[in-house]
């Protein structure tokens, strides 16, 4: 096998193309008319006017503050619950069990995981509804503001909901790693407790191969727009949303103060990464003073049911909202205080289904074809980095995160200018090209880890016996492959079915999804409309998913064997 010494390959050369180009061009875009230079409006020279107008806004601060706040928030507290469940629960069958319940939970889509919880959480939700009016005496909804409260403790709750689940597999990945279950056994050993144990000898070994995983929920949840137009507060708004609302203004000089904005935004995402690292800091000086003081704690019962307790309450308002997302999607009347809805009709639904069509077909191809494109790029990445015996180094991790690392909202704008130049802006195209960018770096984590796990020794036997590199790929890593491809490709698809903002702006209000409309509809007021479009957010990617099971089990049906392998993989 030959090696090429420093020549980049060209599946790395697309790659960083596919994802740094799109990100650098976008936040040039975004630059230009922050600084008043927009020639297609007439503006034509560089004046700081966008942002004096965008420090005259009402309720600015309030807005930077609701971004910073909740999420950070959010993260923190999403990264501290799955830390504490992880410590004292790793290795056990209760793990092993919430694992298998939190794993589909990823594939929720944000909007849709919002609109669920809002009808648990609202104060015509179904919590109210279970004590009234028995207990409460309520025959209308109370006066409470629940949804929207202006602190955003809602859309902390959602965005926590959802971050959870994505934090809790990125640490399961990292505990992959061997001996992890012996340092275990060996912090017993020395008398320390389970979660002692974790906090002490392994979190130090695996939080670097979380670490940019956690700065991108940060990136995201201070930048969110769709759990926050369904959650959020409504005066002021947080940030990116009221930044799309400028954008979309019928007074096109205030895409000039949009794009400030955005930069502004760029601004607080920064501010809160290093607030985190600042904090991370401190938690680290913590530790060593602990790890130093030699303390054990090994009775840590209470401690241990106390990190359980966060994991539950998640893992049951996600699964009873799902449930409330097809009770709504196929009630035909649900007045309050019913705790369940009096009648049931599918006829709606159906109705509602034949009128969204478009939008669900929209959906299909352009999920289908992004996943379908950034599988078969990562297979190629992974194979040529393999071939030329590179290993995954920090530059290209990296590179894979960056498009989550820095806002959508930031450099979407000027990516919207560029596409509106090239004639794909509000086409199926444009909007397919925008998902790579956010699908590829779900497709590279997915897929990175099963193909280092892979036997080297089958590759080797084969080209010792003269196969060519092709036919090694496509007749043993391929099969050997199969589930974790197939499962790369239903996270491929969930993760573009969910992409609310990118479809928006790209799509110019031309191209609609189930998603885009999901949160229209939720905004609207129409809960069976709204519930009816958020479920088939979920329909779409649990067929991927069934497939990937299923696939691999009719394939392999006679080969025992490779019923093995694909086991190893799960």
């Amino acid at each position: 096998m030959k090696t090429t010494g420093g020549i980049p390959d060209i599946p790395t050369v697309l790659v960083t193309v596919l994802l740094a180009g799109p990100v650098l061009a976008g936040l040039a875009g975004t630059a230009a008319p922050a600084f008043g230079y927009f020639p297609a409006l007439g503006y034509d020279t560089l004046s700081l006017a966008p942002f004096r107008q965008l420090v005259a806004m009402p309720g600015l601060a309030d807005s930077v503050l609701l971004s910073i706040g909740t999420g950070l928030s959010a993260s923190i507290l999403s990264l501290a619950i799955v830390l504490a469940f992880v410590a004292g629960w790793s290795g056990t069958r209760t793990f092993r069990r919430l694992t298998r319940l939190l794993s589909p939970l990823l594939s929720v889509p944000h909007a849709a995981a919002a609109i669920g919880l809002a009808f648990l959480i609202a104060p015509s939700g179904f919590l109210v509804r279970l004590v009234s009016p028995w207990a409460t005496g309520w025959t209308r909804p109370p006066d409470v503001l629940i949804l929207n409260d202006p602190y955003g403790i809602a859309m902390t709750f959602g965005l926590v909901a959802k971050e959870v689940p994505f934090l809790f597999l990125m640490t399961l990945a990292a505990l992959s790693r061997p001996h992890i279950q012996d340092y275990f056994k060996a912090g017993a050993g020395l008398g320390y407790g389970r979660m002692a144990t974790f906090f002490k000898i392994i979190l130090p070994q695996i939080y670097p191969l979380i670490r940019l995983p956690v700065l991108a929920v940060i990136a995201f949840a201070t930048s969110v727009v769709d759990v926050a137009e369904i959650l959020g507060p409504t005066l002021p708004q947080p940030l990116a949303p009221r930044l799309v609302d400028w954008m979309n203004d019928p007074d096109l000089s205030m895409r000039l103060t949009a794009s400030a904005g955005a930069l502004l935004q760029l601004a607080v995402s920064a501010a809160a990464l290093l607030v985190y690292l600042a904090l991370e800091s401190l938690f680290t000086a913590a530790m060593r003073r602990q790890i130093a003081s030699g303390r054990r704690r090994p009775r840590e019962f209470w401690r241990r049911r106390f990190a359980l307790l966060p994991m539950l309450v998640i893992i049951s308002a996600m699964a009873l909202s799902l449930v409330l997302l097809a009770l709504w999607a196929s009630a035909k009347s649900w007045w309050f205080p019913a705790a369940l809805p009096q009648k049931f009709s599918l006829s709606r639904a159906l109705e509602t289904l034949h009128m969204g069509s478009s939008s669900l077909a929209a959906t299909l191809v352009i999920a289908a074809g992004s996943a379908l494109i950034v599988t078969a790029l990562t297979l190629w990445l992974l194979e040529a980095r393999d071939f030329r015996k590179r290993h995954e180094t920090g530059r290209l991790k990296v590179l894979v995160f960056l498009p989550l690392l820095i806002p959508q909202i930031g450099f979407l704008f000027g990516l919207q200018m560029l596409f509106l130049l090239a004639g794909l802006s509000g086409t199926l195209a444009g909007v397919l090209l925008a998902h790579l960018i956010f699908v590829f770096p779900y497709a590279f984590l997915a897929l990175s880890d099963p193909w280092k796990r892979l036997d080297p020794r089958y590759a080797k036997a084969a080209y010792s016996a003269g196969a060519s590199r092709a036919r090694v790929f496509w007749h043993i890593r391929l099969p050997l492959l199969l589930r974790p491809v197939l499962v790369t490709f239903a996270v491929s698809i969930a993760v573009s079915v969910g992409q609310y903002l990118p479809t928006l702006m790209i799509g110019a209000g031309r191209v609609v999804t189930v998603t885009t409309e999901s949160v229209a509809l939720a905004s609207g007021g129409s809960r069976p409309a709204a519930a009816l479009y958020a479920l088939l957010q979920l329909v779409i990617p649990f067929i991927g998913f069934t497939l990937a099971v299923l696939v691999p089990a009719l394939v392999f049906r006679n080969r025992a064997a490779m019923r093995l392998e694909q086991a190893a993989f799960r």
